[in-house]
Order: structure tokens, then C-alpha cells, then sequence
């Protein structure tokens, strides 16, 4: 009798089912011999699309696009679950782990998306180029933080949805100058930033412009661009296979990330961006800032790739100072 197959837990937005279709295509390419199938699951998060994502931490629970994925894994309902791991708290029910990532990391920049025409805008503006007064949405705190540090005289509104939802909210709405959003999502969902700063693909309403963010200006969240596998802990079988999936490098700069936001004691709401690089084979270097307080403090640093976790816990308590 043959083996039943592997069972990968997804949700059923464009983007995670895009997420989890590469980790399916990976599974079946490095381990031929076994079956796989993918289970869609809606979680809270998905239900809530008006609900305030800035109020997370008042009035809505944690784990908002995992809980119901963790849920089967816990029930035995699904062996692994793909997420998008700037969604996936870094305290896991007990029994679940962080098993592995789904390969290198993605673009981790973000993208500041406008309209062409709109109050004059044009290919090729930046932020700075923006009119005081432009008006930008955006759900992340982090990113409304980082955006009124670069440009204090903006209007940082909110907007829900997934990203063809957000793209068609700022071509129908005149009152929204842009939007944010991740670049690795974009890439993901196949959408292309041409030389000349527009941004096409399917349901990429005609008109719309993109310009990136550096990094070092717009730092992103914790595991943006990363693809997260969670798994039960002490599941062998399933353990072999994330681990034939898994980017070392990716997962020790995910580790250390994670760990500097266990240590402020953040969710993935929390106004902190952080971006954890591997500079030479060997030394994993780590750049900070927090919004949590009325100081915007900033740290850095290094350590030897194998020490991620003690530098993210490093810069945490630097940043608590």
C-alpha cells in the first residue's frame, strides 16, 4: 500500500497559493517518490479584511493568518504548513517549530506604488518627490513609521486587502496618492517593474507606477521575502523533508530577525524593521530600528553565522536601553 500523501497546509490568497505552489513544485522535484497534495485553509485573518491591522495588538488576536494552519498540523490534518513568515509569530504553539524556510529569500524591499498623472506624478518620482500633503496607505506600522521619518508632512491612511485588491483601491480611489507594498509579494504573484518605473502584469490596473525603497532607508519586517515551513516537533518523516528544502542562510538571518523580535517583545504589527544579511560565508550582519517609543533608536552588528540568535538578542536589549 502506498504512503498517503503529504499534506501542505496553505491559505487561499493569491500569494500564499503562489507561495505554496513553489513549495510544492520543490517537494516534487527533490523527493520524486513521494506524494504530495496542498489544503487550502481561511484563517481569522482572512475573515477580518476590514478589521484595523494597526489596533492588532488591542483588539485583535496574534497569529491572525496561522492559527487555523497550526490547528491542522496540531490535529494531524496537514504535515507541514507554508507561510509567509513576516505573518508567523516567533512564539509557536507548543508542540510546532519553524522547521525550515522554502528556499533563498525573496527581494526583501519594499515598493512604493502611484498612479501615473495623479497630481502630476510621473515615472521615476521617489518619496521625496512626493507634494506635502500626498496621501499614502498602508496597514504596516512599520512601514507608516519609516515612511513619516523620511517625509513628516505625508498622510499615512489605512488600507486592507491583498495586493490586486490594493492595486485596484488606489486606481479607483483620486483621494489615495499611493500604496506600499513588498516587493518579494509582487515578484511572487509575477508582477514586473520596468526600466522606466511602471508596474505591469494581471490585474495590474494601466497607469500604475512603482519606485523601490532602499533598504537601508526602508528596512523591512521581520522575514519579509522568507517562506516559512512550520511543522510538528519530532515529526521525523516530515523533518527529512523541509530539511531538503531548507537555505542555511536564510534561515540563520530569518533566526536572527526573529529572535531580536522575541526579545522587544513584538508581533509582526510591531513598528520594528530589521534585515539580517550573510556577508561572507561565515558572518551574519544585522541592521535595526524601532518605532516603539517617541525616540527612533537604531542598532547594528555582527557575529559569526552560527551565533544568530545570541546577535538578535544582542541588538533587542540595545534597543530596550
Amino acid at each position: 500500500m502506498p504512503e498517503k500523501p503529504i499534506i501542505i497546509a496553505t491559505r487561499g490568497s493569491a500569494l500564499a497559493l503562489a507561495q505554496a505552489n513553489k513549495v510544492l513544485a520543490d517537494c516534487r522535484q527533490k523527493f520524486p517518490d513521494l506524494a504530495f497534495e496542498i489544503r487550502i485553509i481561511k484563517t481569522t485573518g482572512d475573515k477580518l479584511q476590514t478589521a484595523s491591522m494597526a489596533r492588532i495588538d488591542s483588539n485583535l488576536p496574534r497569529g491572525l493568518f496561522t492559527k487555523e494552519l497550526e490547528v491542522a498540523l496540531l490535529e494531524g490534518s496537514a504535515d507541514f504548513a507554508v507561510h509567509s513568515l513576516k505573518d508567523l509569530p516567533t512564539e509557536l504553539p507548543p508542540g510546532l517549530i519553524l522547521g525550515a524556510v522554502g528556499g533563498q529569500r525573496a527581494d526583501v524591499r519594499d515598493v512604493l506604488i502611484y498612479r501615473d498623472g495623479r497630481r502630476g506624478f510621473k515615472p521615476g518620482m521617489a518619496l521625496k518627490d512626493f507634494p506635502a500633503g500626498a496621501v499614502v496607505a498602508t496597514s504596516s506600522t512599520r512601514r507608516k513609521a519609516q515612511l513619516l521619518a523620511l517625509k513628516p508632512n505625508l498622510k499615512v491612511i489605512e488600507i486592507r486587502g491583498n495586493v490586486a485588491t490594493r492595486l485596484q483601491k488606489l486606481a479607483d480611489n483620486p483621494d489615495i496618492d499611493a500604496t506600499v507594498l513588498a516587493a518579494a509579494g509582487l515578484g511572487r504573484l509575477h508582477f514586473t517593474i520596468t526600466p522606466d518605473g511602471r508596474l505591469i502584469g494581471n490585474e495590474v490596473p494601466d497607469g500604475t507606477l512603482a519606485a523601490l525603497f532602499d533598504a537601508a532607508e526602508m528596512l523591512p519586517c521581520v522575514g519579509q521575502g522568507a517562506i516559512g515551513l512550520e511543522t510538528r516537533e519530532g515529526d521525523t518523516r516530515i523533518a527529512k523533508v523541509v530539511e531538503g528544502l531548507n537555505h542555511r542562510d536564510t534561515f540563520q538571518c530569518i533566526t536572527a530577525e526573529r529572535a531580536l523580535l522575541r526579545g522587544m517583545g513584538g508581533g509582526c504589527q510591531t513598528p520594528i524593521g530589521a534585515y539580517a544579511e550573510v556577508v561572507d560565508g561565515k558572518t551574519i550582519y544585522v541592521r535595526a530600528v524601532s518605532f516603539m517609543e517617541a525616540t527612533v533608536k537604531r542598532a547594528e552588528g555582527r557575529r559569526s553565522i552560527s551565533e544568530a540568535a545570541a546577535l538578535g538578542e544582542e541588538l533587542a536589549a540595545k534597543l530596550k536601553c
